[in-house]
C-alpha cells in the first residue's frame, strides 16, 4: 500500500507524464486519447492527430495494394473485385445500411478491447462476454411477458451488460488479486461462455416447438425498433453504440475514474504511490469492458435475430481486438474503424459474385491490415514517415514475465 499522506495532490502526477517503461507493456498515454487532454489546456496538436490518422489509413491502403496483386496472381479482375466490394458495401441506402447493421456489434465489441487497453489489459475474452451477454438478454426477452417496451427493452440490455460485465469482472479480479495473466484467464472464460451458452441454447432454454437449435423469440416489448423498417434492418442499436462511444470518451477523458484507469494503465506504481487502488480499477476496467461486450451480444439478439442460435456469433470478439488497434484504443476511432470492418464483411459477397475471387481474399486483407498497424514501422518505413518519440503501443502490462 502506498506510504504518502491522505492530502499528497494527484498532480504531482500530470496525465501526460505517466510513461511506461520498455519493460512493463501497457497502452501509452500519448495517443489521441491523452491529446484531447492536452488539448483542454493548450489546444489540439493537429499535426500529431494528423500523424495518428495517416499511418492505420496507409495500413489499409498497403493491405489493399497487396490483396490486389494476389487477385493478379488469380487471374481475376482487380476492378471487378474491388468494384463488387464497394457496391456491396457502400453502393447503395440498402448496402450502406447492412454495412451499419455488420458494424454495430464491432463499435461495442471494439469498445470493449480499447477500455481494456487503457488500462494495461489485454481482454481477449470478448467473445466470451458476448456470448454471456446475448444469453441474458434473450432469457429475459422472451421470459417476461406482458412487459412496456419503456421498461423491458432497458432491462432486456441491462441483463446484457450485467452478463457481460459479471463475465469481464472475474478475470479482472483474478488479475488483482492473483496475478493470474487476463490473457490466459479470459481464453479459457471464452471456452466456458461458448459451451455454457451451447448447452442452455440446446438443452433448459430451447425453443421445443423449432427444429433448429435456438431460444425462442423474444417478445415484441423487448425488440430494438427498426430506424428505417425492418427492410434496411439497420436499428437503434446503432444509436446505442454511438452514444456508448460518447460515454466512454467522457470517462476516460473527463472523469476521475477515467483518469485512475489510464494512470493504472500508464504506470501503476505511480498510480498506487497516489493513492489509487489497483484492484478496484483491474476490475471496474474488465467489468466495464465486459459489459460493453455484453451489449455487442444483446444488440444483435434485440435488434436483428431476436432470438438466440447456437453459435451465433461470427468471431466478432476476435475481430474487435484488431478494431481497437486500428483506432489506436481511441473510442471515436472505434466508429470508422468498425464501419470499415462491416464494410468488408458486408461487401464480401458481392465481391466474390462478380469477380469470382473466394470470399477469403477479404480475411486475408483484413490480416494484412492487422499485420501493418500493429507494426506500424513497416508502414512508416515504406511511406518514409518519421516515428515520433513516443509512438509506439505496447498493450499489455508483464506479458510473458
Amino acid at each position: 500500500m502506498s506510504t504518502a499522506p491522505d492530502d499528497a495532490p494527484r498532480k504531482k502526477i500530470p496525465v501526460e507524464t505517466p510513461v511506461a517503461p520498455p519493460s512493463v507493456g501497457m497502452p501509452p498515454l500519448t495517443d489521441a486519447g491523452s491529446a484531447s487532454v492536452a488539448g483542454r489546456s493548450m489546444g489540439v496538436n493537429w499535426s500529431s492527430l494528423f500523424m495518428e490518422i495517416l499511418v492505420p489509413v496507409l495500413a489499409i491502403f498497403t493491405a489493399l495494394v497487396i490483396g490486389a496483386l494476389i487477385i493478379l496472381a488469380t487471374g481475376a479482375s482487380v476492378l471487378s473485385a474491388y468494384n463488387g466490394l464497394f457496391f456491396g458495401a457502400v453502393g447503395s441506402p440498402l448496402a450502406i445500411a447492412n454495412t451499419l447493421v455488420e458494424a454495430t456489434p464491432y463499435i461495442f465489441a471494439g469498445l470493449a478491447v480499447a477500455l481494456g487497453f487503457k488500462c494495461g489489459l489485454f481482454n481477449i475474452g470478448v467473445e466470451g462476454q458476448l456470448a454471456m451477454g446475448a444469453m441474458c438478454s434473450a432469457i429475459v426477452g422472451y421470459q417476461f411477458t406482458g412487459l412496456p417496451m419503456v421498461i423491458h427493452l432497458p432491462l432486456a440490455l441491462l441483463a446484457g451488460a450485467l452478463g457481460g460485465g459479471i463475465w469481464g469482472a472475474i478475470p479482472g479480479l483474478l488479475r488483482a488479486k492473483t496475478g493470474a495473466h487476463e490473457v490466459i484467464t479470459t481464453i479459457m472464460l471464452n471456452y466456458i461462455a461458448i459451451r455454457l451458452t451451447d448447452y442452455l441454447i440446446k438443452g433448459p432454454f430451447r425453443d421445443r416447438s423449432s427444429s433448429a437449435p435456438r431460444t425462442p423469440f423474444i417478445a415484441p416489448s423487448a425488440e430494438l425498433p427498426y430506424l428505417f423498417g425492418a427492410d434496411y434492418r439497420l436499428h437503434a442499436g446503432f444509436i446505442l453504440a454511438l452514444i456508448m462511444v460518447v460515454v466512454i470518451w467522457w470517462l476516460l477523458n473527463k472523469s476521475t475514474p477515467g483518469f485512475e484507469i489510464r494512470t493504472v494503465g500508464a504506470n501503476p506504481d505511480a498510480a498506487q504511490y497516489a493513492g489509487m487502488s489497483i484492484t478496484r480499477n483491474f476490475v471496474l476496467a474488465m467489468a466495464l469492458s465486459g459489459a460493453l461486450g455484453g451489449l455487442a451480444g444483446a444488440s444483435q439478439v434485440l435488434g436483428l435475430e431476436h432470438n438466440l442460435k447456437a453459435s451465433f456469433s461470427a468471431g466478432y470478439g476476435f475481430d474487435s481486438i484488431a478494431i481497437a488497434l486500428l483506432a489506436k484504443s481511441n473510442p471515436i476511432g472505434i466508429i470508422p474503424a468498425a464501419i470499415f470492418w462491416g464494410a468488408l464483411r458486408n461487401g464480401a459477397g458481392l465481391m466474390q459474385l462478380q469477380s469470382g475471387i473466394s470470399i477469403s481474399l477479404i480475411n486475408i486483407i483484413q490480416a494484412l491490415v492487422i499485420v501493418f498497424v500493429a507494426a506500424d514501422q513497416i508502414v512508416r518505413g515504406i511511406y518514409r514517415i518519421r516515428q515520433r518519440r513516443a509512438g509506439h503501443v505496447i498493450f499489455t502490462r508483464g506479458w510473458g514475465g
